[in-house]
């Protein structure tokens, strides 16, 4: 494994950003980009996972950067129970729904094995190990 320098290259990072465009896609269908509360808040969750990677990574300290994952983790759940209030006000369907439930699940799920790992890890610094 080699060391990481930059936020960019973290797995989590990556598959947040990609989950935060699937977010902003269906934002933009006729009916859901005028719920502008809705809008707002899922896009500011969403974007909330990969912006506290990018943070916790930034401030360079193992303890914090596990403090700004746990956040993450918590944003990404904010996202996935506001796509069912997407789902119930008839914005997304059902398919749309389990898709992004999935990748919801998956970038929770990566971002905890690595809160793990990071925990498990004799990692103190500045560069973390893919």
């Amino acid at each position: 494994m080699g060391t990481v320098t930059n936020f960019e290259e973290l797995y989590i990072w990556q598959i947040s950003r990609e989950f935060c465009k699937d977010i902003f896609r269906i934002i933009n269908y006729e009916q859901f980009s005028k719920d502008f509360r809705l809008k707002d808040q899922i896009r500011a969750a969403s974007g909330a996972v990969m912006d506290n990677i990018a943070e916790g990574f930034e401030r360079g300290g193992n303890k914090e950067f596990v403090q700004f994952l746990y956040i993450a983790k918590g944003s990404c759940g904010e996202t996935r129970s506001q796509l069912y209030r997407a789902l119930d006000s008839k914005y997304i369907t059902d398919e749309e729904l389990n898709v992004l439930k999935q990748k919801a699940i998956h970038l929770s799920q990566s971002i905890g094995n690595f809160i793990k790992y990071l925990k498990q890890s004799e990692l103190t610094g500045s560069k973390y190990k893919k």
